[in-house]
């Protein structure tokens, strides 16, 4: 079992989460229910499936759940390009959020790669 607090991509995307959250606390009321919260969701789902396949047995099961992580990333690029398309982002904030998703897939990908050869 691994802590996955000691993961550099967990840390990354807790830190994206994070900025997703505060981004969308500007978002209008009407989207509480609706984006704002699919948005949360799928960022935080990142982090959460990271943590759950750290604390699965063996290197197939971690695989697994990098691979649902990733399919979140996927689902939070897709909601941050919404969110913008919208005006809920303007360009400077939806770049950011962007290059640090970019970065988390990265990473996710680089460790997924890693976690199938010690299989």
């Amino acid at each position: 079992m691994k802590d996955f607090r000691d993961l550099s991509v967990w840390r990354k995307a807790h830190q994206l989460t994070l900025a997703v959250y505060r981004a969308t606390a500007r978002f209008p009321k009407q989207e509480t229910y609706g984006l704002t919260s699919q948005l949360r969701r799928s960022a935080a789902s990142i982090c959460a499936n990271v943590a759950e396949g750290c604390g699965r047995g063996g290197n197939a099961e971690f695989a697994r759940f990098l691979q649902m992580a990733m399919g979140s990333a996927s689902e939070t690029e897709y909601h941050l390009l919404l969110a913008h398309d919208l005006g809920h982002f303007d360009d400077v904030a939806h770049r950011h959020l962007e290059a640090d998703l970019v970065e988390v897939k990265r990473m996710l990908a680089a460790l997924l790669r890693k976690v199938r050869t010690e299989v």
